[in-house]
């Protein structure tokens, strides 16, 4: 594909009146031909001043490049090593550098447009000016052996030789200079504009300095509006072009790879599912209860590996690939592992959270240093991530408990309400009777199971509280929205994983009951907060991990019905009377 021919540029407008303006100056055409002469003119400027705006907004605009963390060769010498000997058998141009990005992908980026020249600090020793950079899924560097990432990366180093054709070269950089165009039109739509930087002097410039900014925003809005109705026209005329390309480049890589590492190849592609379904149940389940909270796990591709290994161990399909971990892994291939992973680390929660939530409360910032967040690393995990998060929601529990008034109706002939008044159930508070006055006014269990115990309205109510406290503390928990503000419609992650589907308020009151057992198991039966690196928060009684106590939570919220969570108490020590440790 070559770049395409602006909807502008039809016609012999303009060779028709340059004619004419050098025939007048040099007199080869006479006054007669005057009116004819700026007419013309007139209208081929008309007609050029919209290219010109598009050229100037298509050459200016920045395009987006995916968030990744370099690595400099000093930092990976065996990786970049790895990389040229492979170019080297491929024949291919060396990549300019390379980058790890949290995600289970790799890829070719080409930074080369003239708005990020800035870029060619990614080059390396031996390196193309023109070659894009190599971008690595960080999970493939821990979980991988160092035959299977040459394998996998075989083929995509391969495409560096294709990438520096010019007329590939020139045509992605058209198209990517079109879509940046759209983006900053969306922009300027929206009314976004970024910050001024603090030395700028945005705003010490007075009244008047701003009122001029707000003019020329104004006055620019309807230009960009038309540039990016026309970058869009372009994206749609040249898109079919483009996928035929890319589809020809991915076939001349993937020929000119065939014979480096055949054998290798389907093992790697394996280790890649297997790979992804690891890191999404890491993220999904594990790194994202610590993100709601501000906390964000300093080292999740080494997570990954345990994750992972646990997954072999469950599943009977993968349980020859456990005995892999004997090889050695690519992320020998850095000087500073550790260091590495947690620029990645902090990188996903920054993908994902984009900022802190408002009562996170750690005292840390989105550098992991300032305001709101801080690191956690994974012996800590239970007691600063899963603990606070199950005291947390038992405190929301107990805060909408209060302000629930009382809606049972008088159940003396209830069989289930005499059993819990006249202390038939295990674990009451005494011989003599039910529970006490004081254990149906504080955070007890007790508490909970009296005023559900038949279902009705304080279910409901209780329902409704939960689920209003939650969407003002975390809106995506109770919409299904993004996780990153401001993400608008997307209906995926940056990170390409699915989005969490909103939740019923029974289901977040479930969550909370849940979360109140935990710590009373805790408080009173010598229990202790979990990991499971596929299931993320435990409960574990004895060291062993209990994870029957959904469907007796269930039976309370859903039927009313709360024997089956006094006898599951009363197995595992529970006292139900006595006051829950809040935050």
């Amino acid at each position: 594909m070559t770049p395409q021919r602006t909807p502008f540029q039809s016609g012999p407008i303009r060779p028709v009146a340059v004619v004419l303006l050098v025939g007048g100056a040099t007199g080869r055409i006479g006054p007669d031909w005057n009116g004819v002469r700026w007419g013309v003119s007139a209208f081929a400027l008309l007609v050029l001043l919209p290219v010109l705006c598009v050229s100037a907004v298509v050459s200016r605009a920045r395009p987006a490049v995916s968030p990744t963390v370099p690595l400099e060769e000093r930092s990976a010498p065996d990786l970049y090593n790895l990389v040229r000997d492979l170019a080297d058998r491929l024949d291919v141009p060396v990549p300019s550098a390379i980058a790890l990005t949290p995600d289970c992908d790799s890829w070719l980026e080409d930074r080369t447009h003239p708005a990020q020249r800035a870029g060619s600090a990614f080059r390396s020793r031996g390196a193309s000016r023109a070659a894009p950079v190599l971008v690595i899924g960080s999970p493939f560097m821990w979980w991988m052996r160092v035959a299977e990432l040459r394998a996998l990366l075989a083929p995509v180093v391969a495409g560096t030789g294709p990438s520096a054709h010019p007329d590939i070269a020139a045509s992605r950089r058209f198209v990517r200079g079109l879509d940046a165009a759209v983006a900053v039109a969306d922009r300027a739509r929206k009314g976004a504009e970024p910050a001024p930087a603090p030395d700028s002097g945005a705003e010490s410039g007075g009244a008047g300095a701003r009122l001029v900014r707000a003019l020329g925003r104004a006055a620019s809005r309807p230009v960009l509006r038309f540039v990016g109705r026309a970058a869009r026209m372009m994206l749609r005329a040249a898109g079919p072009h483009a996928a035929e390309m890319e589809r020809g480049v991915a076939a001349a890589a993937a020929s000119r790879a065939q014979n480096v590492d055949y054998g290798l190849r389907t093992v790697a592609q394996e280790q890649v599912g297997l790979a992804y379904a690891g890191w999404d149940r890491l993220l999904t389940r594990v790194a994202l209860p610590a993100w709601r909270i501000g906390r964000w796990p300093a080292r999740l591709d080494a997570g990954v590996v345990s994750a992972l290994t646990e997954l072999s161990r469950r599943d009977r399909l993968a349980e020859g690939f456990a005995s892999r971990l004997g090889e050695r892994p690519a992320c020998d291939l850095l000087e500073e592992p550790g260091a590495v992973d947690g620029a990645v680390s902090l990188l996903a929660a920054r993908l994902f959270i984009g900022s802190p939530p408002p009562e996170s409360g750690t005292g840390r910032g989105a550098d992991g240093r300032g305001p709101h967040w801080s690191p956690v690393d994974w012996s800590a995990y239970p007691e600063e991530v899963v603990d606070v998060i199950w005291r947390t929601e038992a405190s929301r529990l107990f805060a909408a408990l209060d302000e629930v008034p009382d809606l049972r109706a008088d159940r003396s002939e209830d069989p289930r309400s005499g059993e819990a008044r006249m202390g038939g159930h295990p674990g009451g508070s005494g011989s003599s009777g039910g529970p006490d006055d004081e254990d149906l006014q504080g955070p007890t269990l007790a508490r909970i199971m009296d005023r559900l115990s038949g279902g009705g309205g304080a279910t409901d109510a209780l329902a409704a509280r939960i689920t209003r406290a939650v969407s003002q503390a975390d809106p995506a928990e109770t919409s299904g929205g993004p996780l990153i503000p401001g993400a608008g419609d997307v209906t995926a992650s940056p990170l390409g994983l699915p989005l969490q589907p909103p939740r019923s308020g029974r289901e977040l009151m479930a969550d909370h009951i849940t979360a109140a057992v935990c710590c009373a198991a805790v408080d009173t039966a010598g229990a202790s907060a979990g990991l499971d690196w596929l299931d993320g928060p435990a409960l574990l009684v004895g060291g062993e991990r209990r994870a029957d106590l959904t469907g007796p939570v269930l039976d309370l919220v859903e039927e009313g019905n709360a024997g089956p969570l006094r006898d599951w108490l009363a197995e595992v020590g529970v006292r139900p009377d006595k006051p829950v440790r809040l935050v």
